[in-house]
């Protein structure tokens, strides 16, 4: 059986240019987080934590006809159906190593990636690229390309001699950049390669054969995520003479190994190393070095898992592997983005306005792109949702902090870093072109009346739970309430939140306070408090974005009366000082809790629809144990006719007339996240506490934390991913994929850490 492949190494540099950009100070402590995989929407790109630096890429497409290079891969895409492809290991501050089964294509890939940190620059990495056939018995050949592209004002320079017909053997470059400083890097092809020589027109194409080749591109700024476009139009300019010769004639025309300009050529497996050498560091990886680093970066990821993460012993294997592969791509997922962002600070919908509301007066649109900005973020999705989200991230971090506490501050951090001055921070960070691509345009811009689930302040309080663990704790009051009543407290270690951010973090709860404030004394309404109950902004008559329930049913008619049960409760949390306001939305007629909206004779009702909204008082904690609401909420959670399923909570009941219609986003399907939630606040708040309900509150976690990890475990097995949602009624992976943000919350489920 035969196997071929090519590689192709491109240079992508704008040399000169004039830029401003954010200059990031290293040392030992922090450089083991400066370079990582933190293109998480490419399957493979490598890039520091910095502005316009250098940034790497990985693509590949068949050789077996020509059609193929039309789905060259590159960015992740959920159209390129792979049978899967996994971080089996990763660990942003060491390395990582992924499969990725593309049975297009017929060929496994694995990518392995470790790093050396230290120095002033950020330190050394190494990376081996390998592949095999997935189908033996059929022909497989594959084209690999290798790029590194000069996103800002350095060198990048070839120390091969290059003539027209490629580079044979170790390929050598030099560079410098004002934050990399001086570095070198190098491809090496595996051991043991046993070059194609033979086939139709070898002759003419014989002097090629063995060799790689080389393309330098001048760029502008902020344009090497561009590189597959640019290497395919070069890769046709380049192969159309060659092919128009064989226009029109009884001759069969080469091979599209040998007619494009990369025909390196191997039979049987292959592998290749890339090796970044910072000038500071002293220690240089190799061959050996590499492999016996990836082993032991195998091993150590193992054994930190298990001991972060303890299961039973009686766990099956594949049931831990599978564990470890959620959390290796959550981590995978991080990235690095910068760049500018769409926002339109005039514009407001009529029911997001009180005055515009009553005058009737419409304020005009004008989005307009701000100063660049930079984020340290995990993603959702790298295939759907490759940016940062701020509500996903509040759940991301509560995986990512029991993997490494630290790590979770430096993403707290990065997203604290965004609070504007008015205490606003945009519910999607779309940053540069590249992000911008992967958005349809009605969603890029965001507006800065628009909230979205404070989950920052979940991370927060798990980061100081994880740190009241450790000795030598001080305690500071944040000054969140305005009442002077102690709301968080905040260990004082270094590295730690600084008042920077403790401020900043003051101001976006304010910023919640007074943007997202509903009306209570309008509409004759009683309630203990006369300025405390809230409403989304950004709403329209069949979705509420803000709230990150989409299209969960709300009143039927958008209004300024409005009042959300979901964003009281966020504020409940966000405070720990609202218990009792929640009665405001108790309904004694529907037993359960609800919006409340104004109705056509502009009267104050309930807006009732069982279902994740209902449960927030719950799933926050904000009951009390011995609270009659609570045996209420757990018998819906419980009932099989409107929540229960034996693969988790339901968003909306099973009996509601829009259960599973429309868009059917939140209108049914099972979302990890959520029942994440429900575990958490039983065995926190539930379980632990006397009362009439600590029994039926252990049974239905108990019940509740096997379905949810059965489900999502059997729909891996079954499709390869894990999803963004899962069917009410069937449990089947829906929607995103791989979706390894919050829905890899799971591995916390098995471990029993809330």
């Amino acid at each position: 059986m035969k196997f071929d492949y090519t590689l192709g190494f491109v240079r992508l540099l704008f040399p000169v240019i004039s830029a401003s950009f954010a200059t990031g100070e290293l040392n030992g402590e922090d450089s083991s987080l400066f370079w990582g995989t933190f293109r998480p929407n490419l399957y493979f790109g490598l890039r520091p934590r910095v502005p316009n630096s250098l940034m790497t890429g990985l693509m590949w497409h068949s050789l077996a006809d020509y059609r193929a290079i039309s789905e060259t891969r590159h960015a992740c895409e959920q159209g390129d159906r792979f049978e899967g492809y996994t971080w089996t290991e990763h660990d942003p501050r060491l390395g990582g190593i992924q499969v990725l089964n593309d049975t297009r294509m017929n060929v496994q890939l694995t990518t392995e990636w470790l790093k050396v940190s230290g120095g002033e620059t950020g330190g050394s990495w190494a990376a081996r690229i390998s592949g095999k056939p997935i189908r033996e018995d059929e022909p497989s050949s594959t084209a690999i390309y290798f790029y590194v592209g000069s996103d800002g004002l350095g060198s990048l320079e070839l120390e091969n001699e290059e003539d027209g017909n490629g580079i044979e053997g170790v390929i050598r470059f030099t560079g410098s950049t004002s934050h990399l400083g001086d570095f070198r890097l190098r491809i090496e092809d595996g051991p043991d390669v046993t070059y194609v020589t033979e086939g139709l027109h070898a002759e003419r194409f014989s002097r090629k054969l063995g060799k790689t080749s080389f393309i330098g591109l001048p760029l502008q700024q902020g344009q090497v995520w561009k590189a597959k476009e640019l290497l395919l139009r070069n890769i046709f300019q380049e192969a159309q003479p060659i092919l128009s010769e064989y226009k029109d004639k009884d001759r069969e025309p080469p091979s599209p190994a040998k007619a494009f300009c990369y025909p390196e050529s191997f039979v049987g497996e292959f592998s290749f190393d890339i090796y970044y050498d910072a000038e500071d560091v002293k220690t240089k990886l190799d061959a050996n070095g590499l492999t016996a680093g990836i082993k032991g970066f195998k091993n150590a990821f193992h054994e930190r898992f298990l001991q972060k993460f303890p299961l039973p012993s009686t766990t099956p294997k594949d049931l831990i592997d599978f564990s470890k592969a959620i959390t290796a791509n959550l981590l995978g997922g991080i990235g690095y983005f910068y760049g500018t962002s769409i926002v339109d600070s005039s514009f407001t919908h009529d029911w997001d306005d009180d005055e515009m509301f009553n005058t009737g007066e419409k304020k005009s649109s004008h989005p307009a792109l701000v100063e660049p900005r930079e984020l340290f973020t995990a993603t959702p999705s790298r295939s759907f949702f490759p940016r940062g989200f701020y509500w996903d991230e509040g759940f991301h971090l509560q995986l990512i902090g029991e993997w490494d506490n630290d790590l979770s501050l430096d993403i707290l951090k990065s997203w604290v870093d965004l609070i504007d001055d008015d205490g606003w921070v945009g519910r999607e960070q779309i940053l540069g072109e590249e992000a911008r691509s992967k958005v349809p345009p009605e969603f890029q811009t965001q507006y800065p009346t628009y909230a979205n689930p404070p989950t920052l302040t979940m991370a927060v309080t798990a980061y100081i739970d994880r740190l009241r663990a450790l000795p030598d704790e001080i305690d500071v009051n944040l000054g969140m309430d305005p009442t002077g009543q102690q709301v968080l407290k905040v260990p004082v270690l270094e590295p730690g939140l600084s008042a920077f951010h403790l401020s900043a973090l003051r101001r976006h709860y304010h910023w919640f306070r007074r943007t997202q404030r509903g009306q209570i004394r309008q509409w004759g309404r009683k309630a203990r408090s006369r300025t405390e109950a809230y409403r989304w902004r950004g709403r329209s008559e069949t979705h509420v974005l803000t709230s990150g329930l989409d299209d969960y049913p709300r009143a039927s008619l958008p209004h300024v009366g409005e009042l959300h049960l979901d964003l009281i409760s966020w504020m409940g949390f966000f405070t720990r000082t609202m218990r009792d306001i929640a009665n405001l939305h108790w309904s004694e007629d529907n037993n359960m809790y609800c919006d409340v909206g104004i109705d056509e004779d502009d009267e104050s009702h309930f807006v009732c629809h069982k279902g994740y909204i209902s449960l927030f008082p719950f799933l926050l904690g904000l009951l009390d144990p011995n609270s009659p609401h609570l045996g209420s909420i757990l018998s819906l959670i419980r009932d099989p006719d409107e929540l229960w399923s034996p693969y988790g909570i339901r968003s909306l009941s099973k009996s509601h007339p829009l259960f599973g219609q429309g868009e059917n986003y939140w209108r049914g399907p099972i979302w990890v996240q959520m029942n994440y939630l429900a575990l958490s606040t039983l065995y926190k708040t539930y379980i632990p506490s006397p009362g009439p309900y600590q029994r039926q509150a252990r049974d239905i976690y108990d019940e509740l934390r096997t379905n949810i990890i059965s489900n999502v475990f059997k729909e891996y097995q079954r499709t390869g991913y894990v999803w963004e949602q899962y069917d009410a009624l069937t449990g089947e992976g829906k929607r995103s994929h791989p979706f390894t943000g919050w829905s890899s919350l799971v591995t916390l489920i098995m471990s029993e850490k809330y």
